[in-house]
């Protein structure tokens, strides 16, 4: 499903989202991360031996949330399934975008790092 407009604003802006995965014993498992928008797909990072990454591995369902860091009664939520994980040089390509847009420069650790895209399923904005 494409992104509606006001959820792509809010994860392409500079705003630290929080991703929801699956432990193996089903419970929940919640990370802040940074997040962007690549063809329409939400991408990330981590490093493949994390947690997050693992519990992917294994069921590639994912929630995030985000709010907007200049009015946090604006936020967002997207559920979906990750559906592609980049390495070596598109990997970098992504992580570096994503480190230029939060701290604008490439991504410090040149190492044990790939960017996963997610396929939305479910998207909504919202303000109160």
């Amino acid at each position: 499903m494409p992104l509606p407009d006001d959820v792509a604003a809010l994860l392409r802006a500079p705003n630290i989202a929080h991703l929801a995965t699956v432990l193996p014993d089903g419970g929940p498992h919640a990370v802040p991360i940074w997040v962007g928008v690549r063809d329409g797909r939400i991408a990330f990072l981590t490093s493949p031996n994390s947690r997050k990454a693992r519990n992917i591995a294994r069921d590639p369902r994912v929630a995030i949330s985000v709010a907007d860091h200049e009015h946090p009664n604006r936020m967002a939520h997207v559920r979906g399934r990750v559906v592609e994980v980049l390495d070596g040089d598109r990997g970098w390509e992504v992580i570096d975008a994503l480190s230029q847009d939060y701290i604008g420069t490439r991504y410090p650790w040149r190492a044990d790092r790939a960017a996963y895209l997610v396929e939305p399923q479910r998207a909504w904005a919202q303000q109160f």
